[in-house]
């Protein structure tokens, strides 16, 4: 039975995918997450939905520690025959982390350990245990785009150097914004999904790589940093209107997590390696990313450095060469 394995997959979009994942496609699912109170509620609702297989997995992408037992655990899962195969990894969990710089257990920054380097390790040392026609998708965010009105709004995101996202303002330097911070996490996210695709297909490799922008979708956990009165008003009618009016890209947790778990499954989406999509205003479609995310240069630069920053040896995966 096919099995995809969701970050973030008990809540928001990622739970529209695992329940889209099961009713139309009827795969098997494994849950990765930090709540086992959230994951067990989520694994008897899935159940309910269709006659799969759903299991879960401590995981947090923010500590290196984690994402290395998470790794090996899913591993012994497939060579024990609990896990069928492992169709798609959708690296989906993340989020907005405002207020003053916060480090993780490791000592990077909290976004950009949570958003895109926890992904990148949990990516690497999966890949060579993946179907052979597997397929993984990176959840970014239109707001890496400067040129958009959703990067606008956001923050700017700046020179995706791994280096100082992950080591932030520790040199006494003033920090960026909480949007720039999330922005350009998002950015690196896609450099890294290109840059995956690139090495895939310089070592033999037919897995897909995808980079998928959902939308904006107030009424996930995204802005829970944020104050109440903030977040109350990004969910009211009056304020999706403003959006639309002003270009946002518009999600929803319905749509937007069905079209991840299509990217997934879909055979439409097997060619789609090395491509952005974006699920918008009820459309899935491919899209340009910004001038910058195709520099390959800097997403060569950018994954050497997230090697060396999630201290992966070259043994552990062939994408290291």
């Amino acid at each position: 039975m096919p099995t995809a394995v969701i970050t973030g997959g008990h809540s928001g979009i990622g739970y529209s995918c695992a329940r889209y994942l099961a009713s139309h496609h009827k795969w098997d699912i494994v849950l990765a997450g930090r709540s086992p109170e959230k994951m067990s509620k989520a694994v008897n609702e899935l159940r309910k939905v269709a006659n799969v297989k759903v299991t879960t997995l401590a995981l947090d992408t923010s500590s290196l520690a984690s994402v290395r037992a998470a790794a090996a655990q899913c591993i012994a899962m497939l060579n024990s025959g609990e896990v069928a195969s492992l169709d798609a990894l959708l690296c989906n969990a993340g989020g907005r982390f405002d207020g003053p710089v916060a480090y993780s257990d490791d000592g990077y920054e909290v976004t950009f350990a949570s958003n895109c380097l926890g992904h990148f390790l949990l990516t690497c040392l999966l890949a060579d245990h993946m179907a052979p026609k597997g397929r993984i998708v990176f959840t970014a965010s239109g707001t890496h785009d400067p040129d958009t009105v959703d990067g606008k709004l956001v923050g700017a995101a700046v020179e995706p150097d791994g280096e100082v996202l992950a080591n932030m303002s520790k040199d006494g330097s003033k920090p960026i914004s909480a949007g720039k911070r999330y922005s350009t996490s998002k950015l690196c996210n896609i450099l890294n999904a290109y840059e995956l695709h690139r090495r895939l297909r310089n070592s033999g490799s037919f897995l897909v790589a995808i980079a998928f922008d959902p939308g904006s979708i107030p009424d996930t956990g995204f802005l829970r940093t944020l104050p109440t009165p903030v977040q109350w008003l990004a969910k009211t009618a009056f304020m999706r209107w403003v959006s639309r009016r002003l270009g946002v890209t518009m999600g929803s947790v319905d749509f937007s997590g069905a079209s991840l778990a299509r990217l997934a499954a879909d055979p439409g989406y097997e060619t789609g390696s090395g491509k952005y999509f974006q699920s918008n205003d009820g459309k899935l479609i491919e899209a340009r990313s910004s001038t910058l995310s195709y520099d390959g240069d800097r997403a060569a630069n950018l994954w050497n450095q997230m090697q060396r920053l999630a201290r992966l040896r070259r043994e552990e995966t062939r994408l290291s060469a």
